[in-house]
């Protein structure tokens, strides 16, 4: 059985990371977050001590650090926010653990190099959760792309509608400097699952950017790709059943539906274990999606034209 800690519990990802934790048979021991509103902790362990202050918790883990080995923290989850991922990433290698990451792992591409200087200083591991590419649908389109020849160029859509309240805007996902903003807070994690697929990215152009929505094109190795992200509710598609979704997750490949809207809630567990067996993903893993939406961000948008997302084209003009 191994101990966790975790910083960020009250945060909306955190009870992905608790189940895990209880699932793979290990125990959170303890927790932090400024915001005490955590008693989600109990669903999964009444044992869990709780910080609400940094500087007490680091002193704890501290503490355990220098205590019985079986006492000692063996991994960090890092549940807080995206701009405090590094700092916390260090705290975990500093008091002997291996720590695991939301995406983005970190905002900035700069920042990987780093701490993979700490993870060889420290002898431990920073792994962060990929879980797009265990994802059944996922699994078995790469396992298809790679039987076939790799010159074969295909024709991606790629459409993210995940509706969020104007609480969003107004949280540290709404600022630029803290999230990195929608294309690296929503869209990180369906950047990387791209690269994975169709190889690295050789030119792309914003259409559209703004705190709600934003829109573009790519060429990739092995992909020509359109794509389109929002937490705009107004852009859900009506059911089959005449319902409004929640979610709307889609890859359309060569005009082929890869839905991956379900199976979703699971899949940190199924991370977990595979970190666990020693076959997560790390660093470098990550690296190629941190630099990707770092450029995707920075670019000026050249606005909506006529290859552009079908959303996109639906959106008024401002």
């Amino acid at each position: 059985m191994k101990n966790f800690a975790m910083t960020g519990c009250a945060g909306y990802i955190a009870p992905r990371h608790m189940r895990a934790i209880k699932e793979t048979g290990n125990r959170l021991v303890a927790a932090v977050d400024p915001n005490d509103s955590v008693g989600i902790l109990d669903q999964f362990s009444f044992a869990t001590r709780y910080f609400s202050e940094f500087e007490r918790y680091d002193r704890h883990v501290e503490k355990l650090r220098r205590g019985k080995p079986e006492e000692r923290i063996h991994f960090v989850s890092i549940c807080s926010p995206n701009y405090l991922h590094d700092a916390h990433i260090r705290f975990a290698l500093r008091v002997g653990a291996d720590a695991i990451c939301e995406k983005p792992i970190v905002i900035n591409p700069w920042n990987i190099d780093p701490l993979i200087e700490l993870e060889r200083e420290f002898g431990k591991r920073v792994f962060t959760i990929l879980q797009l590419r265990i994802h059944p649908s996922i699994a078995e389109l790469r396992a298809r792309l790679q039987a076939e020849h790799h010159r074969t160029m295909h024709r991606v859509t790629l459409t993210y509608v995940t509706p969020r309240g104007n609480w969003y805007l107004n949280s540290w996902k709404g600022s630029q400097e803290r999230s990195g903003g929608l294309i690296t807070n929503i869209g990180i994690h369906l950047f990387d699952l791209l690269l994975w697929l169709f190889g690295d990215c050789l030119e792309y152009a914003v259409h559209i950017t703004n705190p709600r929505r934003a829109a573009g094109r790519m060429k990739l190795e092995r992909a020509d790709v359109t794509w389109f992200l929002s937490i705009d509710r107004d852009d859900l598609p009506v059911s089959e059943t005449g319902t409004e979704q929640i979610a709307y997750r889609s890859i359309n490949v060569d005009d082929q539906e890869i839905g991956f809207s379900d199976g979703f809630a699971n899949l940190h567990t199924a991370m977990y274990r595979e970190i666990l067996a020693g076959r997560g993903f790390g660093l470098e893993d990550a690296r190629r999606s941190i630099e990707l939406t770092h450029h995707l961000r920075s670019a000026k948008p050249v606005g909506v034209d006529s290859t552009s997302h079908a959303l996109a084209r639906r959106i008024p003009p401002e």
